[in-house]
């Protein structure tokens, strides 16, 4: 069987590997952060995994905490009243199909190293640059790169026709809590969109002390959310997103009040410039390097979908490679491979990074329109799990009155 070589261990790398390895391949994973580095670091990132994805990882038999992570059972969504403080202009709710689950990382990756290593993969802790991919290069039939950081990620060359945005869109900070108020009802992401300001979602999670909530904050450059580079200490950091909260959002203000961090370690803040690259990497020998996930799609977390496209990503290589069998992978196979993920990959960026922006006229209408369809507001939550489903109604209006018609005719079904 073809020996192959994965660098980075994290929502796409990590799934992949286990999938080859069941098949028989022979895997060697390479990561810089052993299992106790990253249990013991700050989290990696927020993430909310919606049931297709899930799914993915239920085929590979990795859904090891379906049993403790608390569910995530529905999407919903306010937009502030322009002219009355502390009023919604737009506030509904709809359960997901399925729940989605969010798993912190700290959690899943040091266990899913360990399980992989224990299943018989070739686990390497080390730094990696062009030395060490040209290693790898030469000992291994094909070399995935999957990580989403790092010097060596930055050789991928930037796909300037599908990267609109050549800077940081938002100011990005997390904000892992206890003691949050749950929502009525059923539990869900709380989107909260501020035009102009930016955007607060939060959410349950499971983290190293048990259930939690993942409070994220997406704010625009230089604009009241724009206030993490001035915070030192953790507890500042708490400080600084509960005052948020109480002047912007006041009810969710209301459900943090009694909120305390997870542990130090559980915030995070910065900023990133969402980014295609082109994913096939020439070393200087010549041997080629194979990129996946972060590597050459990064999408800002506004929608949620980062792990999501990652897992999936990580399903559409797996096929590719299995179907492939034992040819060589050669660089249009590659490039054709990574298309399969970009025909769904996409629309995943076309809808995220149309909330970047002023939102299109077609995107307030259908949010709002949503206030008074149920059956309408359905289609929006589960459109989490497949975002293609937006399309063309996100950003044609003649196909958006199309589907609020469709919709205000449909009950919703109990």
């Amino acid at each position: 069987m073809p020996r192959i070589a994965i660098v980075g261990a994290g929502q796409s790398g990590l799934p992949l590997a286990f999938g080859l390895l069941a098949a028989g391949y022979d895997i060697t994973l390479v990561t810089n952060r052993s299992p106790d580095d990253i249990r013991k670091g700050t989290i990696l990132s927020s993430q909310c995994i919606f049931d297709p994805a899930l799914q993915i990882e239920r085929d590979l038999g990795i859904n090891d905490w379906d049993d403790v992570c608390p569910p995530v059972e529905g999407i919903g969504y306010a937009v502030p009243h322009p002219e009355q403080p502390g009023r919604k202009a737009i506030d509904w709710s709809a359960r997901l199909h399925r729940p989605a689950q969010s798993v912190d990382q700290r959690v899943k990756m040091p266990a899913w190293l360990e399980k992989i290593e224990a299943r018989g993969a070739r686990v390497l802790i080390q730094n990696v640059g062009v030395p060490e991919l040209e290693t790898l290069a030469q000992e291994h039939d094909l070399v995935i790169l999957s990580a989403g950081k790092g010097e060596v990620v930055r050789l991928f060359e930037r796909d300037a026709a599908r990267s609109p945005f050549d800077k940081p869109q938002r100011a990005l900070a997390l904000t892992q809590v206890h003691g949050l108020e749950p929502t009525p009802d059923y539990s869900r992401v709380s989107f909260n969109l501020i035009p102009g300001v930016g955007e607060y979602f939060v959410f349950p999670a499971y983290t190293l002390s048990g259930p939690c909530d993942i409070m994220v904050f997406e704010g625009v450059p230089g604009g009241p959310l724009d206030i993490w580079r001035d915070v030192r200490t953790p507890q500042e950091h708490l400080a600084a997103s509960k005052r948020f909260l109480d002047t912007f959002l006041p009810w969710e203000g209301a459900r943090a009040g009694r909120a305390e961090l997870t542990d130090d370690k559980g915030i995070l803040a910065g900023s990133f410039a969402p980014t295609i690259r082109k994913p096939v990497l020439t070393l200087p020998s010549g041997r080629m390097v194979f990129g996946l996930g972060d590597a050459v799609c990064v999408n800002d977390p506004i929608t949620g979908q980062g792990s999501n496209n990652a897992t999936k990503a990580a399903r559409i290589y797996l096929d590719a490679i299995l179907a492939h069998g034992d040819r060589p992978y050669t660089r249009e196979w590659m490039e054709q491979t990574f298309e399969k993920f970009w025909d769904y990959a996409r629309w995943v960026v076309a809808w995220t990074n149309s909330l970047l922006t002023p939102p299109p006229p077609q995107a307030l209408r259908l949010l709002g329109a949503a206030n008074e369809s149920p059956a309408l507001a359905s289609f929006l939550a589960n459109g989490f799990n497949h975002p293609p489903a937006y399309f063309p109604a996100w950003t044609d209006m003649e196909a958006t009155e199309r589907l609020i018609r469709e919709h205000q005719a449909v009950p919703l079904a109990s």
